[in-house]
């Protein structure tokens, strides 16, 4: 079964393991491969952040952060971060995570939730974010460099949390 909840300062080890398995690989993060642990955790719990943790039989599985997207008179547009554990894909946490990612957003007052850089090669989680609302409203021609595919291009994505 699989719960998600608050992270903890004790969870901060098993998202960095996942954080840095995701963003070595290049394809879905635009951050260096080689970002250290604390600069990692930074970006991960950056200030007003609220962090959750999905965690089955085997531990930590995924994480999101979720955060004001801008300050000021941005501030009620929410962004979020994921991440999944590569052995755990395939078996619906993103799904979990991206539905408990909206609740909290609506929970927490935000009007609206953006993700500001989506790679459009990640078929996946764009599909996954489709599902569940959130609609292309952007495209940034070649703006993330693929390890494998070269320049591809990154997806702004936006869903209003006021029309359900």
């Amino acid at each position: 079964m699989l719960n998600v909840r608050v992270a903890t300062d004790s969870d901060h080890e098993s998202i960095w393991e996942i954080f840095r398995e995701v963003i070595a690989a290049g394809k879905t993060y635009p951050l260096d491969r080689d970002t250290p642990r604390e600069e990692a955790l930074a970006y991960w719990f950056q200030r007003d952040a609220n962090v959750y943790v999905a965690e089955n039989e085997n531990g930590v599985v995924g994480a999101y952060t979720l955060h004001a997207n801008q300050s000021g008179g941005g501030a009620h547009i929410a962004n979020a971060g994921f991440i999944v554990r590569a052995d755990a894909r395939g078996q619906g946490i993103g799904r979990a995570l991206g539905k408990h990612c909206l609740a909290e957003a609506r929970r927490l007052g935000f009007r609206a939730l953006q993700f500001n850089y989506v790679i459009s090669t990640n078929e996946l989680a764009v599909r996954l974010w489709q599902q569940l609302g959130m609609k292309i409203v952007g495209t940034l021609p070649g703006a993330f460099r693929n390890p494998t595919k070269g320049y591809v291009d990154v997806y702004v994505m936006y869903r209003s949390l006021n029309d359900d």
